[in-house]
Formats: structure tokens, sequence, C-alpha cells
């Protein structure tokens, strides 16, 4: 189901709602061969600068994280609220389930731990579209992006169906709320190079990510 957002006159617009940023910790980073998280572009840990960017924009931050051991070695700003997936072995679903259950607003901003180059301006347009809908999602080359979006826990009870019959793609529940699609025209009027999604999962993409810090460092990238 799709929608455009709308305004509700007399009321307190969605769009300008407080909202909760979550935090995914909790892989396994099977391909790296560490704790991807702990990692560090240009001497801070991946983590610690997503954290930065969502807590300069959420109301409350909350960290997902796999179990209490991954917990006691990620740094996490103070006033952050560290909580184990809920849902052990249901991938990124399971963890987006338990930050939204855990937040405190009723919309939630849901990005992973391994992306270093989140885009504020591209953050506030998709907290502005919130109005009318359940979900917004960037949408890129046709796909969704559903670790870089916003929930409403009005997703809550789709999600927890979804996870209780091993359905764990995420975009399986969408059919059951209203989703407003983000096109990738709006994304690429910001972001032109998608650098927004990109994410660490290689040895590669960790050298990617500190060769482009240091190009903006040196003011040679954009």
């Amino acid at each position: 189901m799709t929608a455009e957002p709308s305004g509700t006159e007399g009321k307190t617009s969605t769009s300008t709602a407080p909202f909760t940023g979550v935090v995914l910790a909790g892989g396994r980073s099977r391909r790296l061969g560490r704790n991807k998280a702990l990692e560090e572009v240009g001497g801070i840990p991946l983590v610690s600068r997503v954290t930065t960017v969502v807590e300069s924009v959420a109301s409350h931050l909350v960290v997902v994280v796999a179990d209490e051991a991954q917990a006691g070695v990620l740094p996490t700003p103070d006033g952050a609220t560290t909580v184990v997936d809920m849902r052990p072995g249901s991938g990124s679903l399971g963890g987006i389930f338990t930050g939204l259950t855990e937040a405190p607003t009723d919309w939630a901003l849901v990005v992973a731990c391994d992306m270093p180059f989140l885009n504020l301006e591209l953050l506030t347009l998709m907290s502005g579209s919130r109005e009318g809908v359940d979900i917004v999602i960037p949408v890129l080359d046709g796909w969704p992006e559903p670790t870089h979006a916003f929930y409403s826990k009005n997703c809550l009870s789709a999600m927890e169906e979804s996870l209780n019959t091993g359905r764990l793609k995420i975009t399986e529940f969408f059919a059951s709320v209203t989703v407003k699609y983000l096109p990738q025209e709006s994304i690429e009027a910001i972001d032109p190079e998608h650098w927004s999604f990109f994410n660490v999962n290689t040895a590669d993409d960790l050298q990617r990510a500190r060769t482009r810090h240091a190009n903006l460092v040196a003011g040679l990238a954009k």
C-alpha cells in the first residue's frame, strides 16, 4: 500500500513529531571477520559516527545489539539506551522490531551502525514526509532501503506476524501498512552519489570509507 503525505487541520503534524533514532548494531560482521561497529573511519568507530549524526536529529537514541557481551564493548553516547535483540536469529527485521518496540516515541528512524556518511538534509526530508503514512523509505535502482528508513509503531503488529511466521524479508509486511516511497530523483537532488546508503561489509568497503573520509577532510570530495 502506498500513500502520499497529507496535512490534518487542527492537529500536531506528524511530520514534525519527535522520533527515536534506532541504530542496528547486532550484526555478526561475518564478511569482515570482526566487529565492524568498532572499526574506525577518521579515528572514530563506525557506530560512533552513526550515533553522532542520529542523535543530532532524534529526541532519543536506542542501540540494538545481539547480546550483553556486544553491549559491553560498544561506545554509546550518554543518555542512549542499549537493548538486546528481542528476536535473535531474525536478522534486521528482529532488530527493527526491537528498536521500534523500545522507542519512547511513536516514530523511529532506523539505520545500520556501519553507514558512515549519513546525510542530515536527506534525513530531514524523510522526517518531513511522515504525514499520513506508517513508513518512509528511500528507493534506489528500484529497491527500497529498509535500514535507512522511518517506521511508526503502527508497523509493530505486522512486523510481529512476519517474525512469527518466519518471513524475515523486511519488505514482506509492507502490504499491511501504508508506505511512502521516497523516489530516487528526490534522493539524488541531495545525495547524487548515494553515499548516505554506503555501508561497510568488507575490508574493501572499509578502505573505501577511509579514503573518502580523507578526501572529504582534504576538500577533494563532495
